[in-house]
């Protein structure tokens, strides 16, 4: 199946500061509000492409993403988050810039996935990009303590083809198929991953094929972001 474009819906509980991006959102992905069962707020930021998010880590695009957060906090959300694993080399400047939670990537949750395993386990990390993802990445999400095992996608076709170079069609049972192929053979090199972390925000759409394929637990950014909604909703 290939599919064009993707619906969206506005709401005001969570505030997600978008790439600017063409690719389509699919249910599950974190640009399709169908994705959730609350209101979420989405906000672009305007030539944060993922050449400049993901491969270059442009660090001018700071002030753009604080004063999209500010907007955001203004506009009432309660809690914000980002619509790219690797703007967690952006954390800190995110969260002192509002005064609500900030938790810019998926990879905030690595340190208590690594709790729920036992001593000498490893927490699998799937990225769109293992090149690029960084010491400094681990650092802004407070994780370069912990032992990882990290898998990329960039070597296979349809997947870094559609998030990282903006083919604007995805053929979903192909990227799900190189999901699966990459998180099998992760697990089959390296059997002491007790559970894995997909970077990625695109990848939640995948994470049942994942889990059945490995017969793991497996986490991304739309658990993140239901834990945070559980905390935060009181608030508003």
């Amino acid at each position: 199946m290939i599919v064009k474009g993707g619906r969206t819906n506005y709401g005001e509980a969570i505030g997600i500061l978008m790439l600017d991006t063409k690719f389509p959102r699919i249910p599950g992905d974190i640009g399709n509000a169908l994705t959730f069962d609350f209101p979420v707020k989405y906000k672009k930021v305007k030539g944060a492409t993922s050449q400049r998010v993901v491969r270059e880590a442009d660090p001018s695009l700071i002030v753009p993403f604080i004063e999209a957060a500010r907007e955001l906090e203004e506009e009432g959300v309660s809690a914000i988050t980002t619509s790219c694993g690797f703007l967690a080399i952006f954390h800190e400047y995110l969260a002192d810039a509002v005064s609500i939670p900030v938790f810019t990537s998926s990879l905030l949750q690595v340190p208590i996935v690594f709790r729920m395993l036992k001593k000498g386990q490893k927490v699998g990390i799937m990225t769109a990009s293992k090149l690029h993802l960084t010491e400094l990445h681990f650092k802004g999400a407070g994780i370069k303590d912990i032992p990882l095992v990290i898998y990329g996608m960039e070597e296979q076709e349809e997947f870094p083809a559609v998030f990282l170079d903006q083919k604007e069609t995805l053929d979903i049972e192909k990227a799900e198929s190189e999901m699966v192929q990459v998180a099998t053979k992760m697990v089959s090199e390296n059997p002491d991953v007790g559970a894995i972390v997909f970077e990625c925000t695109n990848m939640p759409p995948f994470r049942k094929a994942v889990q059945q394929a490995v017969n793991l637990p497996v986490f991304d950014i739309v658990t993140l972001m239901n834990y945070v909604y559980d905390s935060v909703i009181a608030c508003r």
